[in-house]
């Protein structure tokens, strides 16, 4: 009954979700913006890398999968000078939807490891999206969901697995449902009912937590039946190097014979 709580539970927050939000904010009625032109009559693609004007970087340009025109901009900085002289990527942008502007950029550090990207995933002109990442893993998710420029859901994750998730889902700037995931399955939920960003009750999948408590239970049952196996294997074996060597220290040599 508990599971079946919870799954309700989230369901009933993500409806809610849904329903608080602008309804042309998902698919293709969601707004669209038009590239601007230049003064050149050039198309600004609203370019968030800093390459203009850097004499220590280079841009490459080049068409993605499905793409006519070129909507992959990639910018490497220039380290080091000499023998020692080469390029690192920092920051790549794309296009996603062809309209010629920039929707999603990324950026890395000197070693070529993504550190934050941003993104318009609805093409209304604002990101909505972001992303970090920690030695080069994906570690927070940030959303606006209602298109009001600040975050509503807060994703975590942990060994590139989902660990818990915040939601505001009354959208009052502050979460009010918390998701606890355990090897990146939902194991509780936590909803706040007074608005005091506190939890004041939590939803367990007892069902789940039961099956992980026994494939914890199982692997340690099983390692340590393979450390006991090992240590009887190791012990067999040094009793039988102790009884050759008391078998030949024990022998007459052959000249001793009568």
């Amino acid at each position: 009954m508990r599971g079946q709580a919870l799954i309700a539970l989230a369901a009933l927050s993500l409806l809610g979700a849904a329903c608080s939000s602008d309804p042309g904010f998902e698919g293709a009625k969601a707004p669209k913006i038009e590239a601007a032109r230049n003064p050149d009559g050039t198309i600004d693609d609203r370019s968030m890398c800093e390459w203009k004007g850097r004499e220590d970087r280079e841009v490459s340009e080049t068409a993605g999968p499905g793409a006519i025109q070129p909507n992959v901009r990639r910018v490497w900085q220039i380290v080091g000078t000499g023998e020692d002289r080469h390029r690192a990527l920092v920051c790549r942008e794309i296009d996603t939807n062809f309209d010629g502007v920039k929707d999603v950029v990324r950026r890395y550090n000197d070693k070529g490891e993504s550190l934050h990207e941003e993104s318009d995933s609805n093409y209304d002109g604002r990101i909505d999206t972001w992303l970090t990442f920690a030695s080069g893993r994906l570690a927070e998710v940030r959303i606006d969901t209602d298109r009001d420029g600040n975050p509503d859901e807060w994703k975590y994750y942990s060994g590139g697995k989902l660990a818990r998730i915040k939601r505001d889902t009354n959208r009052d700037g502050k979460p009010d449902v918390w998701e606890i995931y355990r090897m990146g399955r939902l194991e509780r939920m936590g909803v706040d009912i007074d608005a005091d960003e506190r939890v004041d009750r939590w939803d367990h999948d007892n069902e789940l937590r039961r099956r992980l408590e026994d494939d914890e239970r199982r692997k340690e049952e099983e390692a340590t039946a393979a450390a006991a196996k090992k240590s009887a294997e190791e012990q067999s074996a040094a009793d039988k190097a102790n009884e050759a060597a008391d078998g030949d220290g024990n022998a007459e040599p052959s000249g001793n014979k009568q």
